[in-house]
């Protein structure tokens, strides 16, 4: 039985595929392809997945798409699926449907409450559904224009970010603010006891269509002129009371008991995801680590293999590096191919002592191995890596490698077995998706990667997730009596991360990296 997933046809598509009874592929198309267009098939996805589950087209037995899937009639769409995919059913998946299922079938949960809210996926912004078993039913559901995810993307605007792409960084803006505009946020939600979101519109101008599209009412409450641009000092404040609302208001929506799961592209917000589980509310929380379109995906599979099959037994999302992998041949004929000398290193122990050396000699480290991960956040496989021990190396990872702002920290990868001991964080950072705290003792350690109030982002490691990334963080913490590793994504200028041999080298040479890992090569500049 072969089950191919698709979602975000009209943005952010990915593609996941399940063989029998487990899930083998995921992969998001803009890290395979630069050339994806709105609502066309995303074409090197599923050549991917396909490959990676040994399978061909006609072999697929369902199709399971996540709506919308068209601007324009869905027929001709209907009839490309007919075409890839001859001898396949089509499985048309509600968007929140697929967020739903995407978070509670990847969780280990029997019964739980489902919470999904993004910005708009089919006029729909958010849902409460109630999840036991195999069945997920919806209770309640928010409609656009009172959307926290519209709202939050406003204040990305408004502060002089990309609407749609850089939420993120009001996200960790906010840690650097107080909380002086949580209650005018709180009332544009207009969340009461009981009671979920309504936008109070007086505060938003249609007329307007720069900075988030704000009214003189709202600059009114800042304390700005009429459209003013946000002055530097007052951005953090803006941010963190927009985080504070949004915190206090999901915390409403959610509700109380049990165990929580949560999807939908808002669920990006690591903060958030924190807030909810440190509330006391609920006994456990999960967070679906891909959250937004792309991770629609998986819930297609799983909507169609349980809803539609009636299969009770789920398949798991492993340690969530679903993607492509490549052989020491691959690696070794794109190297040759860019004319580059290189080492290969003979062994798994030679590899892991000769990236400690260089880690510990201070410079910064690009490691690439096993399978990409899906999503956005590096886990180990497609990681940037340097030495908390090293004064500078956040200065340098943000100013000559990221070029990024300095309020944007990096995650502290760590043995789970060791977490405890440095950090206070919930089970959510297996997968980079919460913050945590740093212990007291260990706060001038951290320093440079400290977020506002201790929160710091901490990557938590198993041995059976990722063994080799696990060893690496074990040699470090003999070399030098810290286990722990700064980790960003490897990519550079906002692009996905790097998929293949030459996006490595592609960055690795655009970049201040001083040595990239590839497979058993080492390539030094």
């Amino acid at each position: 039985m072969i089950i191919l997933g698709i979602s975000g046809i009209l943005s952010d598509p990915a593609v996941a595929v399940a063989r029998d009874a487990e899930l083998v592929a995921a992969v998001e198309e803009d890290k395979l392809s630069r050339q994806y267009r709105p609502g066309e098939l995303p074409q090197a996805g599923i050549q991917a997945c396909l490959h990676l589950a040994g399978a061909k087209a006609e072999e697929v037995d369902y199709v399971a798409v996540v709506r919308p899937v068209s601007v324009g009639p869905q027929s001709s769409f209907h009839l490309q699926l007919r075409s890839k995919f001859p001898n396949s059913r089509l499985v048309l998946v509600g968007h929140h449907a697929a967020h739903a299922a995407s978070a509670y079938y990847a969780s280990p949960f029997e019964k739980a409450t489902v919470l999904t809210l993004d910005r708009t996926g089919d006029v729909r912004c958010g849902a409460l559904w109630r999840a036991s078993g195999n069945q997920v039913a919806m209770e309640r559901e928010l409609h656009f224009p009172d959307s926290l995810g519209d709202l939050y993307g406003r204040v990305t605007e408004l502060l002089g970010f990309h609407s749609g792409a850089d939420e993120h960084k009001v996200q960790w803006l906010s840690t650097a603010g107080d909380g002086r505009f949580r209650d005018l946020f709180l009332e544009i939600l207009a969340c009461r006891p009981g009671q979920w979101p309504r936008i109070d519109r007086s505060f938003v101008d249609s007329e307007r269509m720069t900075r988030g599209g704000f009214s003189a009412k709202f600059y009114a409450r800042l304390g700005l002129d009429d459209d003013q641009a946000v002055p530097e000092p007052v951005r953090a404040q803006v941010a963190a009371g927009l985080q504070q609302a949004i915190e206090q208001t999901v915390m409403e929506m959610a509700g109380s008991g049990g165990n929580l799961c949560l999807a939908g592209g808002l669920c990006y917000n690591a903060l958030l995801v924190a807030a909810l589980e440190r509330s006391g509310r609920f006994d456990n929380v999960f967070v679906q680590p891909n959250a937004g379109n792309p991770g629609a995906a998986l819930g297609a599979v799983f909507h169609t293999r349980h809803f539609v099959l009636r299969e009770d037994a789920r398949l798991g999302i492993g340690s969530f590096c679903l993607g492509p992998s490549y052989t020491a041949e691959e690696i070794k004929q794109v190297l040759e191919n860019c004319k580059l000398r290189f080492r290969y290193l003979l062994t798994s122990s030679e590899l892991i002592g000769t990236a400690v050396e260089h880690i510990n000699e201070g410079k910064i480290v690009a490691w690439m191995h096993g399978r990409m991960e899906f999503g956005p956040r590096a886990l180990g496989n497609r990681s940037i890596l340097a030495s908390p021990l090293d004064p500078y190396s956040t200065e340098n990872l943000n100013a000559y490698i990221k070029h990024r702002e300095s309020f944007r920290k990096f995650a502290a990868s760590v043995p789970v077995e060791q977490a405890s001991e440095y950090f206070d964080v919930g089970s959510n950072a297996r997968f980079l998706a919460t913050v945590g705290r740093v212990r007291p003792q260990y706060r001038e350690r951290f320093q440079s990667a400290i977020l506002g109030d201790d929160w710091i982002r901490v990557h938590t490691v198993s041995q059976q997730d990722n063994p080799l990334y696990w060893t690496l963080l074990q040699a470090a913490g003999k070399a030098t009596g810290l286990p722990v590793l700064y980790n960003t994504s490897f990519n550079l200028f906002g692009d996905p991360l790097v998929c293949t041999p030459r996006d490595a080298v592609r960055s690795f040479y655009s970049s201040g990296i001083d040595a990239l890992f590839v497979g058993n090569f080492l390539v030094q500049k």
